[in-house]
């Protein structure tokens, strides 16, 4: 389990950017972090992977302290998949993905056998597998989201179902750049993925329809503060979303899917002034 308790954080000693924000992702957990821009959203994801401490209140991953957890150890529990990756060198595929298997080599150490097929089972699990021998800077855009994503299965080793503890995959806006077609296939691969393994999911996003379908928890974030936390049907409401947004909303559930949908309808009216 991994908990945010509390936590403020800011870059100015004076400006904090999350006063008091509180989360809890369950083992096996689908949680999203949503905002507008500014609302610190990446602040709080680079928290939970231990990359920054908050000034006050703590992070813990299975009650430990993340200070107290060696950087070695949180990488392969826990993997970052950014919102936008680019390499200083041109590589394959196949060894983006094996870069992902840094914190399980020793100093000066190299990839072996072992780690090669745990690279191609990540691009497996991902669809990518094909792809191995392609240069990373000739796939589109989704292609190359499903490689990173894959790369970060290799750091965590987790392709397959096992009984293993719970590993955790932190996403910074993960369909920001990509088309409709490619956004769906991200959304139906994580849902995938988090099904068979045992793993929990943070996104950072701001389109609400991909976190509703996905989500099980989201947290509402406004200038660093939590507006709302909770289950998707609590969470997302019209009411959530003017206070979030300023924006007037409609939410509804298709009976197809069973899944919430919202459709924005137009500016929230200002109170004494026009919308």
């Amino acid at each position: 389990m991994l908990q945010v308790h509390d936590a403020w954080f800011g870059y100015a000693r004076d400006t904090p950017v999350l006063r008091g924000v509180s989360l809890t992702v369950p083992a096996g957990g689908f949680a999203g972090i949503l905002g507008p821009n500014g609302s610190g959203k990446t602040t709080l994801l680079r928290l939970l992977a231990g990359t920054r401490r908050p000034t006050r209140g703590s992070v813990t991953l299975d009650g430990a302290d993340l200070t107290q957890v060696s950087r070695a150890a949180l990488a392969r529990r826990m993997a970052v998949v950014p919102q936008e990756t680019h390499p200083a060198f041109e590589y394959t595929v196949l060894e983006i993905a094996l870069m992902g298997r840094y914190p399980h080599l020793h100093a000066f150490e190299i990839e072996g056998p072992d780690d090669l097929s745990i690279a191609r089972q990540s691009l497996e699990a991902t669809g990518t597998l094909a792809l191995q021998d392609r240069l990373f800077s000739t796939l589109s855009g989704g292609e190359k989201q499903r490689v990173v994503i894959a790369a970060a299965l290799a750091q965590l080793g987790r392709t397959r179902p096992s009984n293993a503890a719970h590993a955790i995959l932190l996403l910074d806006e993960p369909t920001a750049a990509l088309d409709l077609a490619y956004q769906l296939d991200v959304a139906a691969l994580l849902r995938d993925l988090q099904q068979r393994l045992p793993l929990a999911i943070v996104v950072s996003t701001h389109d609400l329809n991909f976190a509703a379908g996905l989500c099980s928890t989201i947290v509402l974030l406004k200038q660093g503060e939590v507006v709302a936390s909770g289950p998707v049907d609590a969470v997302i409401t019209p009411d959530s979303i003017r206070q979030l947004y300023g924006v007037e909303a409609e939410v509804e559930r298709r009976s197809s899917t069973g899944r919430l949908i919202v459709v924005p309808v137009s500016r929230a009216s200002e109170p004494g002034g026009a919308s």
